[in-house]
């Protein structure tokens, strides 16, 4: 999320700044999971400096792809067992980027990136999902891409969300609002021969990111303070949140923007903007002990892995759960109050 916008985008910008300040502990080591696939590690590349999405690889175990939000056509595949880049993909076919904002990767193991983010919110009238088949080598390579024109039917959105179905292949987007977003859900197929109209078919909070188990069924939405995990219903005639969600123990961090399943689908891995930037893992509640048994290597906090406090995290009612879920209150409180001040502020100039 970047460049100069309105009074409104700024007042957010605030926000979570403040947040960023106000989460910044003892400085972090380098760290990066052991010889296991899938676990909380840093992103090394000095390049990647803006994650603002996140996709586990289907072709390539461990490897997971991410992207700037910038205007390059460039998507890293970063290995989660050193936080090393072991691919730099060229998207060419395509124009020059906006605003890439997520990135997905569908049942027919295409990556899809959306070029959706619009921070002057609804100035463009279409946006761009841009795709491609994953390659079958890990190695520096120009891809070819298709792109999709797209419009909400229900007119120009900011957006920083795109979830491509693991089962039906239907893409959905999730609109970034400060009182309400909306998910839109596109045709059954993208067309490049036409526009691809995206519609509403429901109401989500403030979203940075989200993605779809791998069975299906469920969704994952985060925002800056939050995440909350849906069940969802539907098949190929397209689908809908089926619950109000629960909340998941996501990680504090400065610009959170980014939120992916582990291919099995037992946890989360979090990212946030920064020059190495850490992804966090977050074990599932119910994933039962082949996830967060403690007595497994490596499922402790020294491992990379948030299965120590992270998992507790994410356990309903757990102690630190509450003890997060205070300090957020405390933080998001006094960020608004900064975001009211600065509001205040731009009516009286």
């Amino acid at each position: 999320m970047r460049s100069a916008v309105p009074h409104r985008a700024l007042g957010a910008t605030a926000l979570v700044v403040l947040a960023s300040v106000a989460f910044v502990g003892p400085t972090a080591p380098a760290w990066a999971a052991d010889d296991r696939p899938d676990q909380g590690f840093t992103i090394e590349d000095p390049r990647v400096t803006e994650s603002s999405g996140l996709a586990a690889s289907r072709a390539h175990p461990g490897v997971y792809w991410t992207h700037n939000d910038q205007d390059a056509p460039l998507i890293y595949g970063v290995d989660s067992r050193t936080g090393k880049t072991v691919a730099t993909l060229t998207m060419k076919g395509v124009g020059t980027p906006r605003d890439m904002e997520a990135i997905s990767v569908g049942p027919d193991g295409d990556i899809y990136v959306g070029d959706i983010g619009d921070n002057l919110d609804g100035s463009w009238d279409h946006v761009w999902i841009y795709r491609f088949p994953e390659p079958k080598q890990l190695r520096d390579q120009t891809v070819q891409a298709t792109q999709y024109d797209v419009k909400y039917a229900d007119g120009p959105r900011n957006a920083e969300a795109l979830m491509v179905h693991p089962k039906t292949g239907r893409v959905y987007i999730a609109s970034k609002n400060e009182n309400s977003g909306g998910l839109y859900e596109g045709p059954a197929r993208l067309s490049t021969s036409g526009t691809n109209v995206f519609r509403r078919v429901g109401d989500v909070p403030w979203v940075t990111d989200g993605a779809f188990s791998p069975d299906g069924g469920r969704l994952v939405l985060r925002g800056y303070f939050w995440a909350k995990e849906y069940a969802w219903k539907g098949g190929s005639g397209g689908g809908r949140i089926a619950d109000g969600g629960t909340a998941v123990g996501a990680p504090f961090q400065g610009q959170a923007e980014s939120v992916t399943y582990t291919p099995d689908g037992s946890a989360f891995l979090f990212g946030s903007e920064g020059a190495r930037s850490r992804v966090v893992r977050v074990d599932r509640a119910d994933a039962g002990p082949s996830a967060a048994d403690p007595k497994k290597p490596g499922s402790g906090s020294g491992s990379g892995s948030a299965s120590g406090a992270g998992a507790g995290a994410a356990a309903q009612g757990s102690g630190g759960e509450q003890g997060s879920f205070t300090v957020g209150v405390i933080v998001l409180g006094l960020a608004v109050a900064a975001w009211m001040g600065l509001r205040k502020l731009f009516r009286r100039s």
